[in-house]
């Protein structure tokens, strides 16, 4: 069964509700570890008030028993604690009290687009779904498909690499699973500490000029066999699939698999990633400009894609803008915000690549059974003698 992830819910309404259908029977699940991962989307400096007020958890109400799942469509619900502030303005149901609508779209979001196209007189009732608050209940479906994948030997993991103006070194792909150790111990989710403390001054600095600022973050999955994806359709190529994912994070606005746009001002030489074989590694390569992917599929290298992030557009000196009631000028709506998330955003990153990577494990190798799974997988390594990565 292909793996399949739904979410529902609105920033300020009674929660948020995650549906995974397809993973395996048998698959060892840990509450904690989906809790943890909640926890480390809340992470990062920049964020605002309303991290302060939800804590989030996920309750496992399907498709889990004794802490193993058992094959059929999984549902977890968070609850928003903030909710308890809205519940006349994001009641499901028709309430005594005399709502005001919202008719001041911001620049950069769902709001006006989001209104002409469904034919809503009130902003909120777009802002609301199109909130980067959607992406709790992804992480917590994300995390089922990390704890697929960690029972086949797979790790995914990110860190930031650059907020506003500050970039980290470059690691041109180089890094390990061990490089990653403690990199949520930093306030910006950045393994080098110089680097983290000056993207911490940048953002203390912008948000003193009520600005928000975007950046980047880098992904890696390590442990991934070759030939997951395919070449022979455009729906089934890898690339297409991870980078689909994760542009459909809130604010995303560009990926890059590998060494990405660099590669366009290089010639052919310094581009690719060359081919060697010896019998105790087998087919191997010296560098990874390519991200782990080729012709659509998984090389067995560590896959690394990179993600840029806008400013998010709500903004606490608003941008101009204009009253859909009226249609006289205005400034945009002002709501509580972040000024800054681009930490967090890798965690959603994790969460989407997994989602991704799990149901290419699932296209490819089937089981009802956890354990049917990784039989096929090992098969698999067998047949092609590859042998995962140290």
């Amino acid at each position: 069964m292909p793996l399949h992830v739904v979410t529902a819910g609105e920033s300020h309404g009674p929660g948020l509700t995650t549906i995974v259908e397809g993973l395996p029977a048998g698959l060892e699940l840990s509450q904690e570890a989906i809790d943890r991962d909640l926890a480390r989307r809340q992470l990062g400096h920049g964020r605002g008030g309303r991290m302060k007020i939800e804590k989030d958890a996920a309750a496992v109400t399907s498709g889990v028993r004794h802490g193993r799942t058992l094959g059929g469509p999984i549902a977890l619900q968070v609850a928003n604690r903030d909710y308890k502030n809205w519940e006349e303005r994001m009641n499901p149901w028709p309430v005594e009290a005399d709502v005001p609508e919202v008719h001041l779209p911001r620049p950069g979001h769902a709001d006006l687009a989001g209104v002409q196209k469904y034919g809503f007189t009130d902003v909120r009732n777009v802002l609301e779904r199109a909130s980067a608050r959607e992406t709790a209940a992804r992480v917590a479906g994300g995390a089922l498909a990390k704890e697929f994948l960690r029972a086949l030997g797979v790790t995914v993991i990110s860190h930031v690499t650059q907020i506003g103006s500050v970039r980290a070194p470059e690691t041109a792909g180089s890094l390990t699973l061990a490089d990653f150790d403690g990199v949520d111990e930093s306030p910006v989710r950045c393994l080098d500490a110089e680097a983290t403390k000056a993207m911490v001054n940048e953002i203390n600095v912008l948000r003193k000029k009520n600005e928000s600022i975007g950046g980047i973050f880098e992904l890696y999955a390590f442990g991934l066999v070759p030939g997951l994806g395919s070449h022979v359709s455009w729906t089934e190529r890898m690339d297409g699939l991870i980078a689909g994912a994760l542009l459909s994070i809130q604010a995303a606005k560009g990926v890059g698999l590998g060494d990405g746009f660099d590669l366009a001002g290089r010639p052919g030489s310094e581009a690719h990633d060359e081919i060697f074989y010896s019998e105790e590694r087998g087919y191997y390569r010296e560098t990874n400009r390519s991200g782990g992917i080729e012709g659509g599929m998984t090389t067995g290298e560590p896959l690394v894609a990179r993600v840029a992030m806008k400013p998010i557009p709500t903004l606490t000196k608003p941008l101009r803008s204009v009253d859909i009631s009226t249609k006289q000028p205005s400034q945009a709506l002002r709501e509580r915000t972040d000024s800054c998330v681009v930490p967090a955003a890798g965690v959603v990153g994790e969460a989407m690549l997994a989602i991704v990577l799990a149901g290419a494990y699932r296209d490819k190798f089937g089981g009802d059974h956890i354990d049917d799974v990784k039989a096929s997988v090992a098969a698999y390594q067998e047949r092609i003698g590859w042998k995962p990565r140290p």
